[in-house]
């Protein structure tokens, strides 16, 4: 599964439409491999640029980020994307949401 997490330093999980980029992680059942950074374009002096992250994430099925506002939620959802809200680094909330995902596919 492709991950990315909204960042504008690559150290940090930012909000979802401030970030300046995000960070593509491949994930199936070892390690996170990175793959890219993939920067927005965003325009900081505007609000609401929320669609230009997603415009970008075509081949993700999940993201993380910080916060999301309505707007960028509704179009996540309707994008058929997951959306993970946890602050921290980038390394800590990828790490919490594979913690998750692996202790939520156990075997009962």
């Amino acid at each position: 599964m492709r991950i990315a997490v909204a960042t504008s330093d690559q150290i940090n999980a930012d909000h979802f439409g401030r970030a300046k980029g995000f960070a593509i992680y491949q994930w199936e059942k070892d390690e996170p491999e990175f793959i890219e950074y993939i920067e927005t374009n965003i325009n900081p002096e505007e609000k609401h640029q929320w669609h230009k992250g997603l415009s970008i994430l075509g081949d993700c099925e999940i993201i993380i980020a910080a916060q999301a506002g309505m707007k960028a939620k509704y179009g996540i959802k309707k994008a058929d994307l997951k959306l993970f809200e946890e602050e921290g680094t980038v390394e800590e909330v990828l790490k919490r949401f594979i913690d998750h995902e692996r202790f939520m596919n156990k075997p009962i």
